[in-house]
């Protein structure tokens, strides 16, 4: 699967739309972030059952802002519209990996139920 360019039209929806989604935070002038991309590609390609996406924080600083990186290159994993980890500085291809297989595992019975207690808590 491709790489999707997320921006401010389309980030929410890609979210509230798919239960397993990898979000790359990157800047152009960023060389770390440049570099990461081509492992970033390659493992979307390895993993065509979750979605990638890149946010330019140039482009589109409001969702930068909204999920506080202050640092990039960085990476947000997020299951069931909930950020499960986020990882912050450059990384490699057996790392990238390795954060995907932890959170496929990542029994998110847990985060299902402060979730809920959350809601209860909002009515």
């Amino acid at each position: 699967m491709a790489v999707l360019t997320l921006t401010k039209a389309n980030f929410k929806d890609t979210i509230e739309s798919n239960d397993f989604v990898i979000v790359d935070f990157w800047a152009p002038w960023c060389d770390p972030c440049v570099a990461f991309t081509p492992t970033f590609e390659a493992a979307a390609e390895k993993n065509p059952d979750i979605v990638f996406g890149m946010v330019n924080t140039e482009a589109d600083p409001e969702i930068a802002e909204y999920f506080q990186v202050q640092q990039i290159p960085g990476i947000l994993v997020i299951r069931e519209r909930a950020g499960i980890h986020a990882q912050v500085g450059e990384i490699g291809a057996p790392a990238l990996d390795e954060i995907i297989k932890w959170a496929r595992a990542y029994d998110m019975a847990n985060v299902r139920d402060f979730i809920a207690r959350q809601n209860e808590l909002v009515k």
